[in-house]
């Protein structure tokens, strides 16, 4: 990624508050970033699907309406076009057996939903920084103590 290039985000969530949290962590990370959110994944896929300009990462609540999190991992994971876009899982959700099943669906990140927001931010700064820096591989879960 080049210096002074805009960092773009996607994340799937159907939580109005959840989304406002998240939307003011990003905002306070770096002015550089650019995030972009959708209600559900039928909405995100079809973004995807028709704009040019791919996302850096996508964020993922597992528990959506109409696709929930785990069916749009499976969508963008079947699309070569999608394939090489990381993916993060963000839920409340603490299921070490479902957690396995999403990284071997293709999720390259677990992020818990942190229950304050400076653990948010922290984490959030940290995923994308190793998004910048390329260093994403395999596969991680994102649990900090609060």
């Amino acid at each position: 990624m080049k210096a002074n290039e805009t960092f773009c985000i996607y994340m799937a969530e159907d939580d109005i508050d959840d989304q406002q949290i998240f939307k003011d962590a990003i905002s306070s990370i770096d002015k550089d970033l650019e995030l972009t959110i959708f209600s559900d994944g039928v909405a995100l896929l079809e973004a995807l699907n028709n704009k040019k300009h791919k996302p850096n990462v996508i964020f993922l609540d597992l528990y959506m309406p109409k696709m929930n999190g785990e069916e749009t991992l499976l969508k963008i994971r079947q699309n070569s076009i999608l394939d090489r876009i990381p993916v993060v899982i963000f839920s409340n959700e603490y299921n070490i057996d479902h957690i396995s099943d999403l990284f071997e669906y293709g999720a390259n990140r677990y992020l818990h939903k942190p229950n304050s927001f400076q653990t948010l931010t922290t984490a959030l700064n940290r995923t994308i920084e190793s998004i910048k820096n390329n260093t994403l591989g395999g596969t991680a879960i994102i649990k900090y103590a609060e």
